[in-house]
Parts: C-alpha cells; structure tokens; sequence
C-alpha cells in the first residue's frame, strides 16, 4: 500500500521550501492521473506529445519522474490532453 506523504514532509526531505513541496506534490498527483489515463486508454507518449503540443522527450521526460524543470503548466497541457481536469483544494495549516 502506497503511503502519502504531505507537502511539508516532503519538503522537509528533500531540503527545500514548503511552497517547493507542495508544487512538487501537485505536479506528482496530476502526473499519476495523467498516467492512469494512459494505460487505460493505451495512449503512447508520442500520441500525448501529438495532443499536447510538447515535445515526445519532454513528456517521456515529466512523465518518468523528472520534475525539474518542469513547470506546472507544461503538466497541466498533459492534464488537458488526456480529457482530465484539475482542481485544486486550500486549506488552512493546523
């Protein structure tokens, strides 16, 4: 079973700033959606590549963990190429 971690774990991991961990958070969740849609509708990263209008390396790129560099709306554009839309949830810190 796959265990969450909070932004601000991450964060804290990874040695950066709570506003990095919760980007690199967001990016991950909309990249794992984005993926689900891929085996399920057996879409190939060059037919995202097509649809997005980014290139093939790139996607293969955000799409195998390599989020540096890799700005939310370039993940958003692979969001929107597989028919899926993103919200997005504020709290308050306890």
């Amino acid at each position: 079973m796959k265990r969450k971690s909070s932004a601000s774990q991450i964060a804290k991991i990874a040695g950066v700033s709570p506003a990095r961990g919760m980007e690199a958070t967001l990016k991950a969740q909309l990249i794992s959606a984005v993926l689900e849609i891929l085996e399920k509708d057996q879409i190939t990263h060059s037919e995202l590549a097509k649809r997005s209008k980014i290139p093939r390396s790139a996607v293969t790129g955000i799409l195998t963990g390599s989020l540096q560099k890799v700005t939310i709306d370039r993940v958003l554009k692979l969001v929107e190429a597989v028919g899926l839309t993103a919200e997005v949830k504020v709290k308050r810190v306890a």
